[in-house]
Parts: structure tokens; C-alpha cells; sequence
């Protein structure tokens, strides 16, 4: 069924006035159907989204239908069903969560019935975390397209602040329950790790600009279909990340530790569309752009720093129990030491995520993905922050893991 935001992001994208004939025909709407498109974009105008004038109805550019058009936009290159996600009821629940570190059915005033549904769209496309089945207890994390949608229904944005430690008791819960089911499920949890690989790579290198929505990306490492509207490059750089992702699964799955060739030759794959600095460290000054006060190290830095690094990681990875705060506290370490030694022109942050994701998952924490709603604050406590913050990456952390562990276990339940 056509919806009022399929007609609005069509027009949006035309610009110039349609008939609503010509609106019925773009989505093979028969004569007997001209009255439902008419009266959508009646309804469309009602709402100050859409004009009519002498040739015919066209969109009304504004600040505010310029966002909804970006929003509409967004869902579309994350595989989002945007008529379920831009809803006024559904905004007004978020505003409330964001008011709360974690929530349950009864702080607000919606059936079980309503409350599951907005859950259900929320955490399958990775915008909330479910804590609890019983009762339904959740977070949302925060991020600027929910407040951009709370925003445009009029509502205001507050965020709950969290502790240090917000979700370790939940991470050692469902650690403990994860060991339990991956040996009793190996298979399906390797089909598992398959599945969350795409997703990782679509939502890593979106951070780094590349335009391939996920859609696309599943059919091109899926289905093997090289989608036409994309640059060679872009497309490389998928396939490129693909074959560094492999071989990292490959080398934690059997707790190879990581080297200084390891970490070489991640870079070396992934950047293969580079060749003239791939699998190499740089000889030159780099700044990040889009924040300059993000300090990298000098070239003349690099090698003694990572080498300190390194010595530090293979005592990490020598000693035979941590605890998860321990790993946790390293991990974090190890992320932000390497972003901010910076050690090759291009593709560090692609680098730093996958060795990160090798290290925890030696440590038997299974990181497949970071969920697109956690994208935004993993690069603002990392390559967007003006100040080092390890506290702050720590609870991001916290939340990528918890996400994981509880989507993982689902399916493997």
C-alpha cells in the first residue's frame, strides 16, 4: 500500500509539480486507485507538506520538510521501514525513554501490547537495547536521528545520564548464558556471525563516507550483484573490508594473538583499493578531518608507540583470567591508544574497530557489529571527540557489547 511518506520522499526528490495522475502512475496505481493517491496528497497538503497550485501539487521547501525528507533518506539507506518509524506516537514514547536509563512497560501510559510493538521496531533495527524479557526492561540509546525525529513532532530531548558502570551486571549475565549456548549451538552462532558481518561492514564504512546503503551491500556480498549507481571504489572498498573481516573471524576463532604484522596485514586487505599506502605506515603528518583538535601521533612517534603498545597488549593477552572490567578497561585503551597513534594515511579507524573486535572476542565477548543506533556516540567518544575519554568510550562499549550479547542469545535460544 502507498503511504503518505512514499508520495512526500517522490515529490521531495522530482521537485517540480506533479499531477495526480502522473503521482498514480509512478507507483502503477489504476484509475480505480486515483482516488486514494488524490486523497493522500490532500492530506499531504493538510499538513503543510505539500502545496497545490495551478500546474498541479508540489512539495513545500522548509527546514522542517527538509528534515523528514533526510530522515526518510536515512531509513532508507539503513533498510528501515520508515512508515513504521516516523510516527508521532512513536516519538512522543521515545522523548520519555530518553528521560530514563532503562525502562519497563509501566512508566508509561501504553498497553503491552503497543509498548512491544514500538520495542520491536526500535531494537531490530539496532535504536534501542532490550535488558530484560520478563519484565520487558530497555534502554535508547541516544543518537541525532531519534532526536531529530522527537524534535520534528514538537517534543523536547532530555538524556539520562549513565554510570561508569551501567551494564556490567547485565554483560555478565548474558556472557554466562552466551557460553553456554554457543557450545551446545556452534553452527548456528558461525550462520549468526555470517549474518552481522554485512551489517558491520555497511554501518563501518558508512562512518568513513562510503554511500553503499545496506541493501546494496547485502547484494553485493551476498548475492554477488555489483549495484551500477556506485563508483568502483566504493564498491572495492566493501569487498576489500569483507576479506580483512574473514581473516580477523579467522585468526580469533583461533585466538591467534595480534602482532604487528597481523595489524599490517589487516590494512593491507582492507585498503587493497589504495595500493600506494596499503599495508603501510605513513611517512607523513595526517590530521582527522572534521576535528583538528583530535591529536595524532608524529611520524617520528608512531613505531616507538606502538611498539609500547603491543608490549602492553601481549601482556594483556599472556595472563590466563581477567575480569570483565579488566578486559573492558583494555579494550578501551587499546582502541583509543591506536586511534590516536594513528599509524597509517587512511583507514585507521576501519583498522582500530577490527583489531578491537579480534581482541574481544579472544576474550570470548562476542562483538559482531556495532547497531546503528550507537553508531553516533562510538564516533563522538572516538575520531569526534576533541579530548581523549576513555570513560566515556567505556559506556559506549558497555552498550555495543550488551546489544550483542542479548540479540546473539535470542537466536541462539
Amino acid at each position: 500500500m502507498v503511504t503518505k511518506y512514499d508520495i512526500f520522499e517522490f515529490m521531495y526528490e522530482k521537485g517540480s509539480p506533479l499531477k495526480p495522475q502522473e503521482v498514480a502512475t509512478e507507483f502503477k496505481k489504476s484509475n480505480v486507485d486515483y482516488n486514494g493517491i488524490y486523497n493522500i496528497l490532500v492530506d499531504l497538503k493538510e499538513q503543510n507538506l505539500i502545496v497545490k497550485n495551478d500546474y498541479g501539487f508540489q512539495v513545500i521547501r522548509n527546514e522542517k520538510n527538509d528534515l523528514l525528507f533526510q530522515m526518510i533518506l536515512f531509513c532508507m539507506k539503513n533498510d528501515i521501514n520508515y512508515n513504521l518509524l516516523i510516527d508521532r506516537n512513536l516519538a512522543v514514547f521515545i522523548a520519555k525513554a530518553f528521560l530514563k536509563k532503562r525502562f519497563v512497560v509501566k512508566d508509561f501510559d501504553l498497553d503491552p501490547r503497543t509498548f512491544s510493538k514500538y520495542m520491536d521496531t526500535l531494537a531490530k533495527n539496532g535504536l534501542a537495547i532490550v535488558l530484560s524479557k520478563k519484565p520487558l526492561t530497555a534502554t535508547i540509546p541516544y543518537n541525532s536521528f531519534l532526536r531529530d525525529m522527537v524534535a520534528y513532532f514538537g517534543e523536547t530531548v532530555f538524556v539520562a545520564k549513565l554510570k561508569p558502570d551501567e551494564y556490567f551486571y547485565e554483560i555478565d549475565r548474558e556472557l554466562k548464558k552466551f557460553q553456554k549456548l554457543r557450545s551446545n549451538n556452534e553452527q548456528r552462532f558461525r550462520r549468526i556471525m555470517d549474518d552481522y558481518e554485512i551489517r558491520f561492514i555497511h554501518h563501518s564504512l558508512s562512518l568513513e563516507g562510503n554511500p553503499i546503503t545496506l541493501p546494496d551491500t547485502i547484494k553485493l556480498l551476498k548475492d554477488k550483484i555489483v549495484p551500477k549507481e556506485y563508483t568502483t571504489e566504493s564498491v572495492n572498498e566493501v569487498q576489500n573490508y569483507k576479506k580483512a573481516i574473514v581473516q580477523m573471524t579467522l585468526d580469533a576463532e583461533e585466538r591467534r594473538p595480534i602482532s604487528n604484522e597481523s595489524i599490517l596485514n589487516y590494512h593491507r586487505l582492507a585498503m587493497a583499493h589504495k595500493p600506494e599506502f596499503a599495508g603501510s605506515i605513513r611517512k607523513k603528518m595526517v590530521v582527522i578531518r572534521g576535528n583538528p583538535d583530535y591529536v595524532v601521533a608524529k611520524v617520528s612517534e608512531i613505531e616507538p608507540r606502538l611498539e609500547a603498545l603491543m608490549k602492553k597488549y601481549n601482556e594483556f593477552f599472556s595472563k590466563k583470567k581477567l575480569s570483565l572490567r579488566e578486559i573492558l578497561d583494555f579494550a578501551v585503551y587499546f582502541h583509543n591508544e591506536f586511534q590516536h597513534i594513528h599509524p597509517f594515511m587512511d583507514g585507521n579507524s576501519r583498522t582500530t574497530r577490527l583489531i578491537t573486535f579480534h581482541l574481544l572476542r579472544t576474550q570470548n565477548i562476542p562483538v559482531l557489529d556495532i547497531p546503528l543506533g550507537m553508531l553516533e556516540e562510538y564516533v563522538l567518544s572516538t575520531k569526534g571527540s576533541k579530548m581523549r575519554d576513555d570513560t566515556k568510550l567505556c559506556q559506549v562499549f558497555q552498550q555495543i557489547i550488551i546489544y550483542n550479547l542479548k540479540s546473539i542469545n535470542e537466536r541462539l535460544s
